[in-house]
């Protein structure tokens, strides 16, 4: 199967929702949803507040998880995502809370923003619209809403041109954040650079293309740290459903305090573990480190494992490149397996089964 990588035809009748497309138009999404964003309105209310709430599930926060880890040491107010029912004891009417679902029907995000509502807080919504582009109109919520024209796949998890720069938008707009209009444009000119480097119709030295099959058949698990940490989060989200991969995340530091030796047993982890190691010279030099010591640690326990380094020189937009890298490998992964990487029968056969 290897040789489709290189076969757009065949990719073609493999994707047959056309993910690919949908990789490709992450810029047009950015351009989009900061489109919606220019007459949205924001009480001046908005800029009082004391914390922030992110409410959503799977690929509708990775988003969020990718500005937390970016603004980790710049948001003037802490960020909490909240992926269940309720929200923490601690909302109230100095909250933020933007309530992130692609569909606008998820049940979690919906349940917790009428416990939201109810402690007063500051909503804010990003959809593509159901209930919650319903609410939004109805109770005069400041909302994103935006079209899914620039994500023919529909997954939630390829969107995610609208997640980051919508809930960008949405901060800067309540003061947490400073963002000009030459930093989306900066971010659209990276995703394009980068869906040209690790695009399908690239044949020729493409990273993404090489990484899938050199870990073809194994586990993957994801490693980062400071402002790429929700980009391993995603990449194994996206890895998850795309290539039906079992496949999560650790993050340097704290993987050092324990992960070291968990790599003994089973002694099937030589063959079916593998690792993506997401660096990169933005981070703390000890943070470079101990990169550079966990591949010996590696190497000693005989693990495959693979870095990819990050080439930007600015956070967010590192964080942008290593999106394309990440989306890319996953949707390679299904390829290579012969599967279609938008199909989620599990996904599905248990929002069916909530139902009854």
């Amino acid at each position: 199967m290897q040789d489709i990588l290189n076969n757009i035809e065949e990719i073609k009748k493999l994707d047959s929702k056309s993910m690919l497309g949908s990789l490709e138009l992450l810029s047009a999404q950015v351009e989009e949803v900061f489109g919606c964003a220019k007459n949205l309105k924001i009480p001046a209310s908005y800029k009082k507040i004391k914390n922030i709430v992110v409410l959503g599930m799977g690929g509708s926060t990775l988003g969020a998880h990718i500005l937390k880890s970016v603004f980790y040491n710049k948001l003037k107010a802490p960020l909490e995502i909240v992926n269940g029912y309720h929200v923490p004891d601690y909302v109230d009417k100095n909250s933020f809370v933007v309530v992130s679902s692609y569909s606008g029907t998820t049940e979690e995000p919906v349940f917790a923003m009428k416990e939201a509502m109810k402690r007063k807080a500051k909503l804010a919504i990003i959809t593509s619209g159901g209930d919650l582009a319903k609410i939004s109109g109805a109770m005069k919520v400041p909302g994103l809403i935006f079209s899914t024209n620039n994500n023919p796949c529909g997954s939630p998890r390829m969107g995610l041109g609208y997640s980051i720069v919508g809930q960008l938008v949405l901060f800067a707009k309540v003061g947490l954040i400073k963002l000009a209009p030459k930093d989306i444009k900066n971010i659209v000119l990276v995703f394009k650079k980068y869906n040209t480097e690790f695009g399908a119709s690239n044949n020729g030295k493409n990273l993404a293309k090489e990484m899938a099959k050199n870990l073809f058949g194994k586990s993957m698990w994801y490693v980062g740290a400071e402002h790429l940490a929700g980009n391993a989060h995603a990449a194994a989200n996206q890895t998850n459903e795309n290539a039906k991969r079992f496949a999560g995340y650790f993050l340097i530091p704290e993987l050092n305090h324990h992960l070291m030796e968990g790599m003994f047993y089973p002694e099937g982890n030589k063959s079916n573990l593998g690792f993506i190691l997401l660096e990169s010279c933005l981070y703390d030099v000890r943070i470079q480190k101990r990169f550079d010591i966990t591949k010996k640690v590696l190497d000693k326990n005989e693990i495959k494992y693979f870095s990819y380094i990050g080439q930007e020189k600015d956070k967010l937009l590192q964080a942008c490149e290593v999106l394309v890298f990440g989306s890319y490998v996953s949707y390679y992964g299904a390829l290579l397996q012969g599967i279609d990487p938008t199909a989620i029968p599990f996904v599905d056969f248990f929002k069916e089964q909530l139902k009854k």
